[in-house]
């Protein structure tokens, strides 16, 4: 059946009163008392209503809406799904605002809120939370520009799976698969691995198991080879059955032979040993394959994903938010995020980045009138002439050094000075050693590296580069709410996770701005 559009009351009744009264701290309840029938007005409620079959038989559906209210504060208050339902009977904020005052039982369960927020992430609604807190900004009249000044930053977001070594990765597959034999068959974990040769892994520590010294190559190289005869071992009884594998253990299998592939090799002496180096898309959890290695600079390793926030400028509000793999590059997220930016019908005219969104499409194939705003890359030839020495003329695609010899040039290439020329100059000494000429190299987008340069010496350039930091603050305020470390396992559902944290910075700048509104009319 399709869910009963949720009409709670607009006034507050006299108990609800009393509750806004003594609200002093966690004052988005009072906000969302106050809009929730704005955010969650008839046309969205259809929308979401667009998640449930519109079947005859059984009962009518939660109304979506007050389960999206839910996940909302569920992302404010940062706690779970089972102390989300106990605060539902236990918390009046949330209950004046569920509009469930006084109730004894909560008006859903946990299963149900599971069922919604899956339903969400299948149908990308959850998108369309963060968007509908720019829209109610827009009907406000507070903001709508469609001429769009964002900035764009990112910030770690350790994993939620347990980050291990190649041995515990190993060890960790096969007792995972183990225990999933078990609860299918009821067959103790002892008999199990003794039935598949796999009592290495069957104990609480594969190390204790192993029980070698670490720092001999040989003993470790031993150590290895058992482990891997035991994935072997598991691999040949599980092939020899008349039933293929239950799906859940032949992924625990498929995670061993990835960390297998990835890890291990033979060394001359046909011995299995640890790969040196790490492969680029190297696993490092069994529980959250997408997490990664991954750094935010040198002297920061991040062990999971990276967060990305684009920021509204002029409104404060935050437009768009991306999730990546820690060891990809800030400008992959580029595409994902122009994608969320189109339905909201915005021309981004000013884009405020650090370098490490440089190289994305969204700067590459830039159109003309979007301008980008980012501290240029340090040009560095010690104590010799720099590249900033060198004029080039971009009509003519010529380049000429500081003693006025010129050479033509393209755009991605590598000029290089006549050496006789170089010999001869009063200047070699300033500029170059090498017997072979100066050369200078011209990057694929050095028109906008040379504007970058011009701008940031001046003072307005200067000031137009920190409205950048207005997204740091926002970055600082959703990691506040969303923590350090994820919530769930999985790029698509911390995706999520992050986009309703969002909701509730753009609630907060709502509220801000609804006060300043109220102060100024007073």
């Amino acid at each position: 059946m399709q869910p009963s559009v949720w009409q709670p009351p607009v006034e507050p009744s006299p108990a609800e009163q009393a509750i806004l009264k003594r609200i002093r701290r966690a004052k988005l309840f009072v906000f969302l008392r106050r809009i929730r029938h704005q955010l969650f007005d008839a046309a969205f409620q259809s929308e979401l209503a667009g998640i449930y079959k519109d079947s005859p038989c059984g009962q009518p559906p939660i109304p979506p809406a007050q389960l999206a209210l839910a996940t909302v504060l569920q992302a404010y208050t940062g706690i779970s799904d089972d102390e989300t339902i106990e605060v539902l009977t236990m918390d009046r904020r949330w209950q004046m605002v569920l509009d469930c005052l006084d109730c004894e039982e909560a008006p859903f369960g946990k299963a149900t809120l599971i069922r919604f927020r899956q339903a969400l992430i299948a149908h990308g609604l959850d998108r369309r939370l963060i968007e509908r807190t720019i829209e109610l900004a827009t009907s406000d009249g507070g903001f709508g520009s469609r001429a769009l000044r964002a900035a764009l930053d990112s910030s770690p977001l350790w994993g939620a799976g347990r980050v291990e070594d190649s041995f515990n990765l190993l060890g960790h597959a096969m007792r995972k698969a183990l225990r999933i034999m078990v609860c299918q068959t009821g067959v103790g974990l002892a008999q199990w691995a003794e039935q598949t040769g796999t009592t290495l892994v069957a104990g609480s520590s594969l190390k204790a198991a192993l029980d070698i010294d670490w720092s001999q190559p040989d003993e470790c190289a031993e150590a290895l080879g058992r482990l891997l005869g035991a994935l072997e071992s598991l691999e040949s009884y599980l092939d020899g059955q008349t039933q293929p594998p239950q799906a859940g253990v032949a992924r625990c299998l498929q995670a061993a032979e990835q960390v297998h592939q990835q890890d291990v090799q033979l060394n001359s002496r046909g011995q299995f040993v640890l790969r040196r180096g790490v492969s680029r898309e190297r696993r490092i959890s069994i529980e959250d394959p997408a997490m990664r290695h991954g750094r935010k600079s040198r002297a920061v390793r991040i062990d999971g994903y990276k967060r990305h926030v684009l920021k509204d400028i002029d409104s404060g509000l935050v437009r768009a938010v991306g999730i990546t793999a820690a060891n990809r590059p800030e400008a992959a997220v580029t595409r994902d995020i122009e994608a969320d930016l189109e339905p909201q019908r915005v021309k981004l005219i000013e884009l405020h980045i650090d370098r490490a969104y440089l190289s994305s499409e969204w700067v590459r194939l830039r159109p003309e009138d979007l301008r980008i705003y980012c501290k240029a890359w340090p040009v560095r030839n010690g104590p010799y002439f720099q590249k900033t020495a060198f004029v080039l003329d971009w009509e003519a695609m010529r380049i000429r050094c500081p003693q006025g010899v010129t050479q033509p040039f393209e755009v991605g290439g590598k000029v290089r000075f006549p050496a006789a020329r170089c010999r001869r100059c009063p200047l070699q000494e300033r500029c170059t050693t090498s017997p072979k000429g100066r050369s200078v190299s011209i990057h694929p987008d050095e028109l906008l590296l040379v504007e970058l340069r011009e701008r940031q010496q001046t003072k307005e350039g200067r000031a137009k580069l920190r409205e950048r930091v207005s997204v740091e603050h926002s970055l600082a305020h959703i990691g506040q709410w969303q923590g350090r470390r994820a919530r769930y396992l999985g790029v698509r559902k911390n995706l999520f996770d992050l986009r309703r944290v969002a909701v509730v910075h753009n609630l907060h700048v709502l509220a801000r701005q609804e006060a300043a509104g109220r102060s100024q009319a007073a």
